[in-house]
């Protein structure tokens, strides 16, 4: 199973812009890399009157769509949140980092985004869960530091954390 790093902060911190920078240059390094977007108000993917939402109202437990350049799951009546462990499982050997946005409760190593304008900057994490933090200014902290525009710094912290861990 491939190793698995959460990027939280607070609201509006800057998780997705940050990613959207972080993920182009890990890319650049020849990773294949997986996101998993937390969600904790549920979502619907599906739309009305569609092949996918009319077999879900039929009753369908699980329905995929698939296609030649990429595919999808969608499953139904969970009894409760599939853990992260479960998550990257599904995609298994096809990657080689998954990346989360969110999941500041979860038990993964984090990267905290952090702004000043966002609660004074304060940490949502302890130090002890985090691998980094990127952030506008330093923060009371002693793991590796970065600018919100160094996203290469982070890819270059993220590949030697690979290396150290191995897959799962």
């Amino acid at each position: 199973m491939p190793p698995i790093v959460s990027v939280v902060g607070r609201s509006d911190a800057g998780k997705t812009t940050f990613l959207e920078k972080l993920i182009p240059e890990l890319k650049s390094r020849g990773l294949r890399i997986a996101v998993v977007k937390h969600d904790s108000h549920g979502f619907e993917m599906d739309q009305p009157g569609k092949d996918t939402w009319r077999l879900r109202q039929a009753g369908a437990d699980a329905v995929m769509i698939s296609s030649p350049r990429q595919m999808a799951l969608i499953r139904t009546g969970l009894d409760r949140e599939a853990t992260l462990d479960e998550l990257a499982a599904l995609v298994g050997d096809t990657v080689d980092l998954v990346l989360t946005e969110g999941y500041k409760s979860g038990d993964k190593m984090k990267i905290e985004v952090s702004r000043r304008a966002v609660a004074d900057g304060a940490l949502l994490c302890e130090e002890r869960e985090l691998l980094a933090v990127v952030a506008d200014g330093p923060r009371p902290v002693s793991v590796p530091q970065f600018d919100l525009e160094d996203a290469a710094g982070v890819a270059d912290l993220l590949v030697k954390h690979i290396r150290r861990v191995g897959r799962g």
